[in-house]
């Protein structure tokens, strides 16, 4: 009755905006705080609306929240407490807006935290608008670091505000440049720094430290084969795929393990984007080393999910943690067929998209393929334990369609007689060989802005011209040997790289012919189709 009657005195003698703010004293306070959620490698606002009204105790999280946000409530209301600040016993509601966006992990602690503090006013009076916040907060008011410190940090620089979140996440964070990062380890930090007591320092701008591969990984350790050491150049050069075929113990693996050594170094931008893919799979991320080309190799028994990823909430798949760098898979065969057969599209968009229920979401994969596989089951070429027809059921475990995405093909093959006895000091390492790719890769970022492997339909026609004489040679080969037009363009792309390696403006007929001498793997199905036959 009393309340009623005080109810009833405000609207007779009050103005509008007096009426609001008593009314707001009496019955409820509002607070609003920024926060980031984690989708794919997007970082999309959220905002914490915390609602303290009057009434039985409670407390409500909405806004379409996971079972662990939805846990928070426990976290926040012992750290709140174990901090020294009061714990309102009232009708708390806390929305997290946009109410249709899934919100998962413990990112949420800390926003909700200030917001019920802000809420209930026990902090100084400051403007949230100019901040964010992510966060995992343990019982003792400490913070825990989160997942996707990085795609938070640049949608929070892109907006203007200044993050906060966990010091375990500043260094990554920090990457961003000119991003405005504050870093904490306790809930309590925050109070004299809104308070102007004790400002807290924004994290300091970390440069990339780029490190060489080491040594245990050069190409000068591969002793011999020369054609295959000239491939893995050429693949390096323009960003093709590679497949090595040949007898066991021949140094496939050892030269595709080399790959990522020669490759030109990435772009502040490519880093980031490995970084970003990185922060969002719990992957760890040494910092002295991000610049480094990723190298991702899965065993044969992966699923297709474990490849191009998957889950209720999708995450990276290899192709996706390989992105900017080397997906490698030996013994290329024992994968299954479907398996193989799903990185045929992420092969050409660079990017995969995973499909649910209630939403999509996109990872880059712009990955740089090499595969490695023996010629038959037994291992090799002719030992007489096993028929055509059962090494070409062997080969035929991978797709037609998948092997023409790869454009070199090269039989690496055993080592001849005194091979071991020529003195390996002599073989160039991997810092000559990057030196030269990074020069043929710097031709082509300025003619066309990206390798040559990624060229379309009409840029071909553009960067890669062939006079009249050439261009028949080309068409005669490619149908005489019954190629595919996605594989006589990719046979003209690399004959562009191989001209950019010679600093050659036109392409030449030399070009092709060695373009044309990289396709082993269709030689070797013509001839046991014909031995079959």
């Amino acid at each position: 009755m009393n309340e009623l009657r005080g109810i009833r005195l405000i609207e007779k003698n009050w103005s509008t905006l007096e009426k609001r703010e008593l009314l707001n004293g009496i019955f409820m306070s509002l607070a609003c705080v920024y926060s980031r959620a984690r989708v794919g490698l997007e970082s999309p606002l959220v905002t914490v609306e915390v609602h303290l009204a009057n009434g039985l105790p409670a407390f409500n999280i909405v806004g379409l929240p996971e079972t662990s946000v939805k846990e928070s409530k426990d976290r926040v209301r012992s750290a709140i407490i174990n901090c020294g600040y009061e714990f309102p016993a009232k009708r708390i509601t806390i929305n997290l807006a946009p109410a249709d966006l899934p919100k998962e992990g413990g990112r949420f602690d800390l926003p909700i935290a200030i917001g019920i503090l802000a809420a209930s006013e026990q902090l100084p009076p400051v403007d949230l608008s100019q901040y964010e916040f992510a966060g995992e907060l343990a019982l003792s008011g400490e913070l825990r670091a989160i997942v996707g410190e990085i795609p938070a940090a640049l949608a929070s620089h892109n907006s203007g505000r200044t993050l906060i979140i966990p010091i375990q996440n500043a260094e990554q964070a920090s990457w961003i440049k000119q991003a405005k990062i504050l870093a904490i380890n306790h809930l309590t930090q925050l109070f004299p720094h809104f308070s102007g007591q004790q400002t807290l320092d924004f994290v300091e701008q970390r440069e990339a430290h780029i490190v060489r591969v080491p040594s245990a990984l050069d190409i000068s350790d591969v002793i011999g084969q020369p054609l295959a050491k000239r491939a893995l150049e050429i693949a390096a050069s323009g960003g093709h795929n590679l497949l090595f075929i040949g007898p066991p113990g021949t140094g496939k693996t050892m030269l595709a393990s080399r790959l990522a050594g020669i490759l030109p170094a990435m772009s502040e931008a490519e880093a980031l984007d490995v970084a970003a893919i990185q922060s969002i799979s719990h992957q760890k991320i040494d910092s002295h080393s991000w610049h480094t080309r990723p190298f991702r190799a899965p065993h044969h028994t992966a699923s297709s999910a474990a490849l191009v990823g998957g889950g209720s909430q999708p995450q990276p798949g290899e192709i996706s943690l390989a992105h900017n760098g080397v997906l490698f898979l030996d013994e290329l065969p024992e994968f299954e067929r479907k398996v193989l057969d799903v990185l045929r599209e992420p092969m050409e968009s660079g990017e995969v998209t995973i499909s649910r229920a209630l939403h999509k979401q996109s990872f880059p994969a712009r990955f740089q393929l090499i595969g490695a596989m023996n010629p038959s089951p037994t291992g090799f070429y002719n030992d007489k334990r096993s028929t055509p027809e059962q090494v070409l059921r062997y080969l035929s475990r991978v797709s037609g369609p998948f092997l023409d995405r790869i454009d070199i093909q090269i039989e690496v093959a055993r080592l001849p007689r005194g091979t071991w006895s020529v003195d390996t000091q002599e073989n160039e390492n991997s810092e000559t060989v990057q030196a030269r790719v990074q020069v043929s890769r710097n031709i082509q970022m300025a003619r066309q802005g990206k390798a040559n492997a990624h060229l379309s339909t009409a840029e071909i026609k553009k960067y890669c011209q062939l006079n009249v004489d050439d261009n028949e040679f080309l068409e005669l080969a490619v149908e005489r040997l019954g190629l595919s037009t996605r594989a006589h363009h990719k046979i003209i792309k690399i004959a562009r790289t191989l001209a950019d390696m010679e600093a050659s403006q036109m392409i030449l007929k030399t070009h092709l012919m060695e373009a044309l001498s990289y396709r082993a793997m269709d030689r070797l199905l013509r001839h046991l189709t014909s031995a079959v036959a």
